[in-house]
This record gives structure tokens, sequence and C-alpha cells, in this order.
């Protein structure tokens, strides 16, 4: 059974501005984060996207940015919504793979 609840990988808290981008109208929303994963994350907002909306997200921190393609996994006005990644290139996947390093903990080795 698949939601919310059951989590392809651990997410860890992790609040940074995110932009959402409806791919189809567009419309584009500024938000914040509330967590993050290698797979997706949750997004802090009144005003979630409908459940299935494909989007692009940005993604910033420490001076890095993040876009992947993502589309919307559940949309609850309370509770945010939640993004599942379906694209994403591989210098961002190694951008966000350092940042979850780093939120587990784990030094991060310099190339």
């Amino acid at each position: 059974m698949e939601d919310e609840n059951h989590r392809l990988a651990p997410r860890y808290s992790f609040v940074v501005d995110i932009e959402v981008t409806d791919l189809q109208s567009e419309t584009q929303i500024r938000e914040r984060t509330k967590d993050l994963s290698l797979f997706g994350c949750d997004v802090n907002t009144l005003n979630p996207f409908p459940k299935g909306t494909r989007v692009r997200i940005k993604l910033s921190h420490g001076g890095a940015d993040v876009v992947a393609l993502a589309t919307v996994a559940y949309a609850r006005p309370d509770m945010g919504m939640g993004v599942v990644f379906t694209s994403i290139e591989p210098e961002d996947e190694r951008i966000l793979e350092g940042w979850i390093a780093e939120l587990m903990g784990i030094p991060i080795q310099k190339q």
C-alpha cells in the first residue's frame, strides 16, 4: 500500500526555499520545505497543487540550487503537499546527495 507514510527512503528535516511550478499552467509558488529525501520532499503550503500534478521544483540551500521534475504525491490544505522526484540531472543529484549526507552527519569528500 503506497501512501505518504510509506517512504522510499528516510526523510530528514530540511527547511529551505523551494519554487514549485505547475508544468501545464506555469503557475509558480514559492514556499519552504519541511523535509527531504533522495526521492522527494514535503512542501509547506496553504495552496497545494492537486495530487498527480506534474511540477518542476527548485531547491536553494548553501549557495547551490537543485532543479528536478516531480509529481505531487499528496496534497492537503492543512499539511501542504509531498512531491516525488521523477527526473533529476546527475549534477543536481550529486548536490542533493551532498545535502542528505550533511543532514546525516556524514563528512562530505571533496572531489
